[in-house]
């Protein structure tokens, strides 16, 4: 019997492949950086980090205006034919502010969770990065992780230890595997309270530390709404012990706003002295039109204020 000869088994060409080099195949696979419109970019869901039209953005406007957008931005192509921005959300709004109508981007090919990392990293070395930022940062980094299990290639930096995945997010960015929990446990606070927790990190009032912030995370949302309200009204936060005790009480379906309001009226260091007033004495004088505490506390400022002044023109007139 005659030996079939073996079949030789060619690739199939293009006629691109036909009429083109090597070199212009393995170009065609490299990352581009093109001209997208701003209109047609939308932002990260959920971006956890503020875009503030702050100085350090004036100045960024500025100085792509004069020297261009030295770093292009990172998007990807959506389903619908429009582009997410990925990395570079403050470099869009600052272009967006001298009236540019696109921007340099280089357009990736990414997953849910490879765009997600990509995010977090990319905007974790920012000088300041507040409390509430990292955290839902960390969150969202997590998740990700978990979604690709112990896959560490997606990160922009290599790891060679074994790590369970908040270490591993702690290490890349200076924190411990139990800070990083700490972290995301502040996304279980209201927004309001949270903010509270970047006014630690900023220097302003009302404030509340890392420490305690997580304690009244444990707190309903209703508890923390009620601790709310005495915080606006009193101008006081709780301390970590008062914080614990809060969470305690919480635990034991315990709290209550009276319970707060005995708990947290003691003298700290952070409170601001209150000059209290029996309203029964003062509710035949004030306007019946002020219905709330502020309302009646700002007329008793400016009714004290005029006092003051008329006594010190008839002093000095006496004089």
């Amino acid at each position: 019997m005659k030996k079939q000869e073996g079949k030789m088994h060619l690739p199939i060409l293009t006629i691109d492949d036909l009429f083109s080099t090597q070199q212009e195949r393995d170009d065609l696979k490299l990352e581009k950086v093109v001209n997208v419109p701003l209109s047609e970019i939308d932002d990260f869901p959920n971006h956890p980090f503020k875009v503030v039209d702050d100085d350090e953005l004036i100045k960024m406007s500025i100085s792509i205006k004069e020297n261009g957008m030295l770093v292009p931005t990172i998007v990807r192509l959506k389903e619908d034919g429009r582009y997410e921005m990925i990395s570079g959300h403050r470099r869009k709004r600052a272009s967006e502010l001298i009236g540019l109508a696109d921007i340099p981007c280089i357009v990736k090919d990414l997953t849910d969770d490879e765009a997600t990392i990509i995010m977090v990293d990319s905007n974790m070395y920012r000088e300041k990065v507040l409390p509430s930022e990292r955290a839902f940062a960390y969150k969202m980094k997590l998740e990700a992780i978990k979604h690709q299990g112990k896959r560490n290639d997606l990160t922009l930096r290599p790891f060679v230890e074994k790590l369970n995945s908040a270490d591993l997010i702690g290490k890349e960015f200076g924190d411990s595997g139990r800070k990083v929990q700490r972290y995301i446990r502040l996304t279980e606070l209201i927004p309001e309270l949270l903010n509270f927790v970047d006014n630690e990190a900023l220097g302003n009032v009302p404030k509340i530390a890392l420490s305690p912030a997580v304690e009244i995370s444990y707190l309903t949302k209703e508890e923390q709404s009620m601790l709310l309200d005495y915080i606006e009204y009193n101008e006081i936060t709780p301390s970590l012990s008062q914080a614990i005790q809060l969470k305690d009480l919480s635990k034991k379906k315990q709290l209550d706003y009276v319970t707060i309001e005995k708990m947290l009226d003691v003298e700290k260091s952070n409170q601001i002295q209150k000059l209290k007033i029996n309203m029964n004495k003062l509710k035949n004088i004030l306007p019946r039109n002020l219905i709330s505490e502020k309302e009646k506390e700002e007329f008793v400022i400016k009714a004290v204020e005029y006092y003051c002044k008329k006594q010190k023109e008839r002093f000095e007139s006496e004089r």
